[in-house]
């Protein structure tokens, strides 16, 4: 799997890179926001059942929708210590940016649990790409980072999210509730453990640029593989 080419940056997360035979995770700087400003403007989600959480800017009523969307992925690549820290990935298939995929790490430290989000371009669903990308971001947890668990969280109509989980592993966690425009809503919980990962681990997934981001992340050297 050939690396894609882009110049480097002086901060390390934006240089990690994970490559499938379908697509890849790439760190989101600033050029490839700017690629995918289109899809957000034109709107990501379009109508029910609403896939996100508040607040969302990812919405296609929202007029300054771009605006916040990267207002809050600037502010998140900033907000980086031991106890929080969020990479965010623009995925790339065939060359062209389709959408984000989202590594959330609380407290990673101390109890090596991460979370999910992501989402794609309208035209670009239902082709199997999100359960490629959700397992190269796995891959990254666990090969890469030396994760624990991972979790995920989504409403219980939102079936395309709720299927991608089960098809890579993940077990039922329970329940909770979220708001989204506003109304609450119910939330399937999931969760997958370093050991169910590993049953069904992919040998097909490169990593690039991971051991200079640990120290960013606050994690102490290379996990055993």
């Amino acid at each position: 799997m050939p690396t894609i080419a882009k110049s480097a940056s002086p901060y390390p997360p934006l240089n990690v890179q994970v490559h499938t035979p379908r697509l890849s995770l790439l760190g989101a700087t600033d050029e490839l926001l700017e690629q995918l400003v289109p899809a957000v403007r034109k709107g990501v989600a379009v109508g029910p059942p609403w896939p996100f959480d508040d607040p969302m800017s990812l919405y296609q009523d929202n007029p300054d929708r771009e605006w916040a969307w990267l207002r809050g992925i600037w502010a998140g690549r900033a907000k980086v210590s031991d106890s929080f820290w969020r990479l965010y990935f623009v995925v790339v298939v065939d060359g062209r940016p389709v959408g984000m995929q989202d590594l959330i790490g609380t407290n990673f430290s101390r109890f090596g649990t991460v979370e999910t989000f992501s989402w794609l371009s309208p035209e670009t669903r239902g082709l199997g790409l999100g359960k490629e990308m959700r397992q190269a971001v796995l891959h990254l947890a666990f090969a890469g980072l030396g994760a624990r668990q991972a979790d995920s969280a989504a409403f219980v109509d939102n079936h395309a999210s709720n299927r991608v989980s089960r098809a890579v592993g993940y077990l039922p966690n329970g329940m909770d509730w979220d708001t989204r425009r506003g109304a609450a809503a119910e939330v399937n919980r999931w969760k997958l453990t370093r050991e169910q990962w590993l049953r069904t681990r992919r040998d097909d997934i490169e990593l690039v640029g991971v051991a200079d981001c640990l120290p960013v992340l606050g994690i102490q050297g290379l996990p055993d593989h």
